[in-house]
């Protein structure tokens, strides 16, 4: 497997030569964006999480993102989220690849401006 780990990029940013193979990874085609623009190579929706877990998480993301990463990494046990996963390190093998999103990366959530995170 290649050292490099695949960069992230919003659909909505210009291709570049250099972001390698592009791959999708929504679970949805981004509203507005032609396949011309979007210059995907691969979609992989079956990578993403689950519409109930996205939305379980987006009730309240502050709280909930350790929760989501275990959770999601439960789903990515499946035979349909292995098989993506699969892919997706097959494209890496083979070269550059970009992840590109309709939206920012999923992050951890970052504590209000004025409020403390340690007790």
């Amino acid at each position: 497997m290649s050292d490099e780990a695949p960069r992230v990029r919003r659909v909505y940013e210009p291709a570049e030569p250099s972001d390698g193979t592009r791959v999708l990874v929504d679970r949805l085609w981004p509203r507005g964006v032609s396949k011309e623009r979007a210059a995907v190579d691969v979609w992989l929706k079956e990578i993403t999480p689950s519409t109930e877990l996205r939305d379980w998480y987006h009730q309240n993301p502050e709280e909930r993102y350790d929760g989501f990463t275990e959770r999601y990494r439960t789903e990515l046990a499946d035979p349909a989220h292995r098989a993506a996963v699969g892919q997706l390190l097959d494209l890496m093998d083979q070269g550059t690849v970009t992840l590109i999103m309709s939206e920012g990366g999923l992050e951890p959530p970052r504590p209000i401006k004025g409020t403390s995170t340690s007790s």
